[in-house]
């Protein structure tokens, strides 16, 4: 088989495939970053995958999901976590990825569910907003709640030329030992969210983090442990 991933990043989603495609199958590991197409290498390099293909069953390319640079029904599978949503233009990303998957070849995607299911995101977003270091989330523009209704996705994979389309919601609430340790860590994962936070003197700082604490209240344990609500959309659909 020969499985597609796009908006890869690091790789990690594509990683956990080639246990179910080795031996002589082929990871497209792609993003349309050069620079994240160099670290999933590295990662892939360093991550002992030998007993599971290793790089010999991972091919690297530097792809835009809405114009992928591939043969006409040339991958058996692909797979997108968190990216369709991104794009400028999701509903020419996935007619194009319905172009490059074989008949009845599947495609697997994630995106994120509506903004109230998702706080580990909104608060510390609506909390810089309200310091005036972000600005508020257009709605009209490509962004993380973009492909938010469920039926949404249905409709575009359907028009995308998709059928046995089937979605489900699924929780990943963001978990950590302390606030501190998940305010790290959210800093690290969003580009967003560090940018604007660097923002802040050292008292908008305090401040910033003892709101966005406050708010977090009813999602931290007695032992100051915190799991902060998430939920994503998961899609399977057939070409």
């Amino acid at each position: 088989m020969r499985v597609l991933e796009l908006a890869a990043g690091t790789g990690e989603v594509g990683f956990t495939v080639l246990p179910r495609i080795s031996p002589g199958g082929t990871l497209i590991s792609s993003d349309q970053s050069e620079a994240m197409v160099a670290i999933a290498r590295e990662r892939a390099g360093a991550g002992g995958l030998e007993g599971i293909g290793g790089l010999e069953g991972i091919e690297f390319r530097v792809l835009d999901g809405e114009w992928i640079d591939l043969e006409l029904a040339s991958v058996d599978a692909v797979l997108c976590r968190w990216g369709y949503m991104l794009m400028a233009d999701p509903a020419a990303a996935l007619r194009e990825t319905r172009r490059v998957l074989r008949p009845g070849g599947r495609i697997a995607l994630a995106v994120w569910d509506r903004r109230e299911r998702n706080p580990w995101s909104t608060v510390p977003t609506e909390v810089l907003v309200s310091f005036g270091l972000a600005e508020p989330p257009n709605p009209a523009e490509p962004g993380p709640y973009s492909m938010s209704d469920p039926d949404l996705v249905a409709e575009m994979l359907a028009e995308g030329g998709f059928t046995e389309i089937r979605i489900d919601a699924v929780e990943v609430p963001r978990t950590a030992p302390d606030f501190d340790s998940w305010w790290a860590t959210h800093l690290d994962l969003s580009v967003a969210t560090r940018t604007a936070f660097a923002k802040a003197d050292e008292q908008q700082t305090l401040a910033i983090e003892a709101e966005i604490a406050r708010r977090f209240a009813e999602h931290t344990a007695a032992d100051g442990s915190l799991a902060v609500p998430g939920r994503t959309l998961v899609a399977a659909a057939e070409a």
